[in-house]
């Protein structure tokens, strides 16, 4: 199932309290007169207060217009989602939670007014700021992940390739989506990857990714595509267009509730994994640090020193899906 490409970062900043009008944010006009009444008198909001609050909570509103969700409807799990769409945006821990916390006051405001029976919120954890990593995948889990990728639909193998290539590569879910034809060199066995401030690093791809990948091209070469996403590597069958932040999200959502898997798995689970299973590994802690596009690793001077080949001999030695099976 594919949904509608809108990006999140495109989301407009809601403008100052003082110019909205009831229902800007998908919020039917009395609620939102209440609640605004509810944080000035009852929680004596400045009016800064009151703005970031109503901008934030802003945030939300219009991920749920994107993900078709009620306001009134939504559970834990899809507001689990919402922060792991957050982390994945590169958002801070600190901000974060400073939404969160708008978030918790505007389901307390519809608790009380009893527009909700229960507050979903209740068990909302804030991403911690130790730096604690979301959930990781086991390799077992992963292989779960895709298997149950149905393979008789259009979409199955562009499915396949788009997890295999989150997991071989440790890419940002931003990264994938921006991934295209000419970034491939899979006779080198590398992808060039445009990462964030424009920075541009040479990943190592598994054989495995590499061959779903060229089963997909099988497909999308049946795929008419529309003008200017041509060079897309991943595009939809339906609109021709390449897919976006929010497409991928949904398809890692939907396989992960069909497998079983409780954890709050978004795209952005795969990098961790990648991570963290190359480190149990044994990999390189440096090498790891430069195939993620981490600025703070250190200098140009010291990714210098960072031997090419060295490089993907690391990953290839230790990624679990390039281990040689006896």
């Amino acid at each position: 199932m594919e949904i509608n490409p809108d990006q999140f970062s495109k989301v407009p900043t809601p403008p100052p309290a003082k110019e909205r009008q009831g229902g800007v944010y998908s919020l039917p006009s009395p609620i939102f007169r209440r609640y605004k009444q509810y944080l000035l008198l009852e929680r004596g909001f400045s009016d800064n207060t009151l703005d970031a609050y109503l901008k934030d909570l802003g945030k939300l509103l219009d991920y749920y217009v994107q993900e078709g969700i009620d306001f009134r409807e939504v559970t834990l799990e899809q507001l689990q989602t919402f922060v792991a769409t957050l982390m994945d945006l590169g958002i801070t821990t600190r901000s974060i939670a400073r939404i969160l916390a708008g978030v918790r006051s505007f389901y307390k405001f519809l608790e009380l007014e009893s527009e909700i029976r229960l507050d979903p919120t209740e068990l909302l954890e804030s991403p911690s700021r130790s730096g604690h990593l979301p959930d990781v995948l086991s390799v077992e889990e992963i292989d779960l992940l895709i298997s149950t990728i149905n393979m008789d639909k259009a979409e199955g193998q562009r499915d396949r390739a788009i997890l295999e290539t989150l997991y071989s590569c440790g890419l940002r879910v931003s990264e994938l989506c921006n991934l295209k034809m000419g970034d491939l060199f899979l006779d080198e066995g590398f992808i060039r990857v445009h990462g964030k401030g424009k920075k541009e690093r040479l990943v190592p791809i598994s054989p495995r990714a590499i061959e779903e990948l060229s089963l997909w091209f099988i497909d999308r070469d049946n795929i008419t595509i529309r003008p200017g996403h041509e060079d897309a590597v991943f595009v939809s069958f339906r609109r021709g267009t390449s897919l976006s932040r929010i497409t991928i999200f949904h398809i890692v959502k939907t396989l992960a509730a069909e497998a079983g898997i409780r954890s709050t798995i978004s795209p952005h689970t795969f990098r961790h994994s990648f991570a963290t299973h190359l480190l149990e590994g044994g990999a390189n802690l440096r090498a790891i640090q430069e195939m993620l596009g981490h600025e703070e690793i250190g200098t140009t001077e010291i990714y210098m020193h960072i031997d090419r080949h060295h490089l993907r001999e690391e990953i290839l030695h230790h990624h679990p899906r390039n281990l040689h099976k006896d």
